[in-house]
């Protein structure tokens, strides 16, 4: 129960630093795109571009410098912990859920691994050198054009989403293409935009002239960071959708998902500069119609069992007890929890925790224990009202194990 109580008070906070760091993105650009060009007195201050907005019952006057003032003012407002925030709440969560579960989530039948340690460490090496690559690929392309740049890092992107959903099972691939997108975002802020910034501070309090170069640094990745949150949010909230995750081309849909979200981002980004292009609207919105219909007409899970004629072969259970914990299972749980739901309210199987035999059943020891007996928050909305003694017969037979 402790652990669980960590994990909600984590989800909580990396919710609420997630959302203040994405609002802070979206404000900042949606800021800079909206600067008018400053009185004549204003430039020779040095003032790049201003802003009038009212809000919270009063008005606000926002200038943006071309460099910097020629003093700092006592306080500065800087903005990074939202983005510390999220990614360390985030990393624990992935700890906390995903590799102390590692059995559970990462080990499967649609895993590379069979090892537990094995596919943790691939999980942190994934992140790891997706970063690398990333950090890699804008330093060697940050002489050409935006075009190459964005081409080949998207192609980046594109290769870590295929390689994890090949790797690891659906919903552990699509939250590590989320760890890896947030860690690159993190990155970005604690590698280049901080350390631009004191920079251009540390100029200022010497006297010194600030190189344009450090913000125009600091603004590209701040731009990429601000593309790659609508396919963050999807990934973080993508474990609520198994029908996606759990799906044969499971990793397509998410570069689908990835790329419209992206370009769905870039319709606001040009509308802030006063381009409005609902045709970038149209295409996403005919490219998720596209993708829906698709994922409905081709709904197969994602699952390599033995199957005969559409039957599943199943390993046996070997005792009274087991026999016992398998009817249990059968009778409550197999409606949702199978590669085939019967269940009207699913597609494929939440979470993606498929027990349509024994040794799945054993897989997933854990988290049947803890949902059914610990919390008692399983079957769902206990349709089919599992009693008090089934709950205390998967309690003794996990606690035996």
């Amino acid at each position: 129960m402790v652990v669980d109580w960590l994990v909600i008070l984590t989800k909580w906070l990396h919710v609420v630093a997630g959302i203040a760091w994405i609002g802070a993105s979206f404000y900042f650009i949606w800021l800079d795109n909206h600067l008018e060009e400053p009185s004549l007195l204003k430039q020779q201050k040095g003032i790049k571009g201003e802003l009038w907005a009212i809000h919270s019952g009063g008005f606000y006057e926002v200038q943006k410098y071309r460099q910097g003032p020629a003093t700092l003012p006592s306080t500065l407002h800087w903005f990074k912990w939202e983005a510390y925030t999220t990614w360390l709440s985030g990393t624990l969560l992935l700890i906390l859920i995903y590799y102390f579960n590692a059995d559970i989530y990462l080990v499967d039948q649609d895993s590379l691994f069979t090892n537990s340690s094995h596919a943790i460490l691939f999980g942190a090496m994934y992140v790891l050198s997706g970063l690398a690559c990333y950090e890699l690929l804008c330093r060697l392309l940050s002489n050409h054009g935006a075009w190459v740049r964005h081409s080949v890092l998207g192609t980046l992107f594109i290769i870590a989403i295929l390689l994890a959903c090949f790797v690891l099972p659906g919903r552990a691939a699509y939250i590590h293409v989320g760890a890896l997108v947030g860690t690159i975002m993190a990155a970005n802020v604690f590698t280049t935009i901080i350390p631009s910034q004191r920079k251009m501070v540390s100029a200022v309090e010497q006297n010194q002239k600030v190189r344009p170069s450090w913000g125009e640094k600091a603004k590209q990745r701040s731009v990429h960071n601000n593309y790659l949150t609508l396919p963050l949010i999807f990934t973080m909230i993508s474990n609520h959708f198994a029908f996606t995750y759990q799906h044969a081309y499971n990793g397509l849909i998410l570069v689908v998902i990835f790329v419209l979200s992206a370009y769905c981002r870039h319709f606001f980004n040009l509308r802030h500069q006063g381009h409005v292009r609902y045709s970038i609207l149209a295409v996403c919105g005919v490219g998720v119609l596209i993708t829906a219909y698709i994922v409905n007409k081709t709904r197969t899970a994602h699952h390599a069992f033995d199957v005969a004629e559409g039957a599943i072969q199943t390993i046996q259970p070997s005792s009274n007890i087991e026999h016992a914990v398998y009817g249990v299972v059968a009778q409550h749980c197999l409606q949702c929890h199978s590669a085939t739901p019967t269940h009207a309210a699913f597609s494929a199987p939440p979470m993606g925790l498929v027990l349509d035999d024994w040794a799945q059943i054993k897989q997933a020891s854990q988290s049947i224990y803890r949902r059914t007996y610990v919390t008692q928050d399983m079957p769902l909305l206990d349709e089919h009202q599992i009693t008090d003694s089934e709950r205390a017969l998967i309690g003794a037979w996990y606690q035996a194990l």
